[in-house]
């Protein structure tokens, strides 16, 4: 009775054992569980953020895909657009997420590499282009000269007025390619093509005008107080400028309206006033000019239209290569008013005019009427006749033997002298006395108004041949004559 207790004491304690290992285990393979679940819900965590991020990757690979599909398609084109045109706006990025990001950054790379290429580029066909023009328009204007030289020689050959007119149309039509082909060799860098010597301003403007359709409009005012002139280095480029300007005054006005130039002295220059009673020019297009005559940059032959306009351009290489000044702004009358300005020093010299008097065509300045007791007699109205292909003002007269500078004298002016009077008192102008005294006002058989220009023309082609013809006749022996009075006989 007493051996099944103990075996049943050995059972329980065998099954109590067995319970505890069991539960042991138990335990384990929870805490393993637990284990296995925490690293499947990590493991589920990586997963998902490794498909949001290749999800962003894609997204953000799609999105540079699409940025540089703006760069060549758009960013590009707008770039190359805006480098001819620089009010033309180049767009930006597409997303805005790349902002100061790597890509933005190599993108913007990409854009400075093609714009400094493009540039280059463009500079290279352009300097090419022009030394091709330049030398074709050297060539073209010294054949021009010499068939501007030809007709001169038939006007004086031939006394016919007739062919003097047709000679004379021809010349005037020579003379307007010969503007044409300068102002183009001037923007391309050629020199002016024409030497003249010191030249007085009233001619050269005159001289500027017969270069033009629509001279007779133009009305000229000399108001300069002394017989102001050009150095000789800087007679054409000063005549090219104020022959570009007045021919943009001419084209923009109406044909019945006219162009008033005006010369002024100051202290310091003088200076050549152009209004017109035009169409006149918006804020962009006067700041355009002004940029373009300002000399400060190179100006490119694409930069002047299609087709190019080379007049203010070919002012500009003239101002930063001779050192006078262009400016234009909207004229009191509504059109443009364009002043070129000449500084005395070193553009101006002051000519003698008994030694080398002023062509008959130039405008007779308004000068102050004289004081009591002196020989100089006052002028009118310095407004100028229309000339008709009017000699170039080089032409007219020998070189002086001796001028003086613009403003030598104490006050700014080279008349200017110390003059009687108490201490303190302002220099007083010392005039020259005329040589002889002035011829009297002949009647007219007509008013000068009433003339067409062909009828002008005509008379100066007769008054020119007949001053010829009498200048030879003179110089020929007589022939001897037969008894029927046949001088041919």
């Amino acid at each position: 009775m007493t051996s099944i207790p103990e075996a049943l004491l050995w059972c329980l304690s065998a099954g109590t054992a067995a319970a505890v290992v069991l539960a042991a285990c138990l335990f384990r393979a929870q805490r393993q569980r637990t284990a296995l679940a925490g690293r499947l819900a990590a493991a589920e965590e990586q997963h998902a953020a490794t498909v949001r991020g290749n999800t962003e990757l894609t997204a953000r690979l799609r999105a540079t895909e699409a940025e540089i599909r703006h760069l060549a398609g758009a960013r590009i084109p707008d770039l190359t657009t805006a480098l001819s045109h620089p009010h033309v706006p180049v767009r930006g990025l597409l997303d805005g997420r790349f902002a100061d990001s790597e890509t933005d950054h190599a993108l913007t790379a990409v854009l400075d590499q093609i714009s400094e290429a493009v540039a280059k580029e463009r500079l290279r066909v352009d300097a090419a282009a022009q030394a091709t023009l330049r030398g074709a328009t050297t060539t073209i204007q010294a054949l021009l000269y010499r068939l501007q030289t030809a007709l001169q020689e038939m006007q004086h050959r031939y006394d016919d007025p007739s062919v003097a007119q047709d000679l004379l149309h021809a010349d005037f039509l020579n003379e307007q390619a010969l503007r044409r082909i300068q102002a183009t060799g001037v923007v391309c860098g050629a020199w002016p093509g024409l030497t003249r010597e010191d030249s007085y301003l009233a001619e050269l403007v005159v001289g500027a005008t017969s270069r033009l359709r629509g001279y007779e409009r133009v009305q000229v005012s000399n108001q300069l107080r002394d017989p102001v002139a050009v150095v000789a280095r800087a007679v054409e480029p000063v005549a090219i400028t104020v022959t570009e300007l007045l021919a943009n005054a001419l084209h923009h006005s109406h044909r019945e309206l006219p162009v008033t130039v005006t010369l002024q002295q100051g202290n310091r220059g003088a200076s050549v006033i152009i209004d017109d009673y035009g169409v006149g020019m918006h804020a962009d297009e006067i700041e355009h000019a002004m940029a373009l005559m300002s000399g400060e940059r190179e100006v490119m032959l694409t930069q002047l239209g299609d087709p190019p306009r080379a007049g203010f351009a070919a002012a500009g290489q003239l101002v930063r290569q001779y050192g006078f000044g262009v400016h234009v702004e909207s004229s009191p009358y509504g059109g443009v008013r364009a002043v070129i300005y000449i500084p005395g020093d070193p553009l101006l010299t002051v000519l003698d005019e008994s030694r080398q008097p002023m062509s008959v065509m130039a405008p007779v300045p308004h000068r102050p009427a004289a004081s009591a007791g002196s020989a100089v007699p006052a002028t009118g109205s310095g407004t100028s006749p229309a000339p008709v292909a009017a000699p170039q003002p080089s032409a007219q007269h020998a070189p002086a033997p001796a001028t003086e500078p613009f403003a030598a004298a104490p006050g700014g002016h080279p008349d200017a002298g110390a003059g009687p009077g108490a201490e303190g008192d302002l220099p007083r102008r010392r005039r020259r006395r005329p040589t002889a005294e002035p011829e009297p006002n002949l009647p007219r058989s007509e008013p000068v108004a009433d003339r067409t220009p062909e009828e002008t023309a005509s008379r100066w082609a007769a008054l020119q041949q007949g001053t010829e013809s009498g200048r030879a006749a003179a110089a020929r022996p007589e022939p001897p004559r037969s008894p029927e009075g046949n001088p041919h006989a």
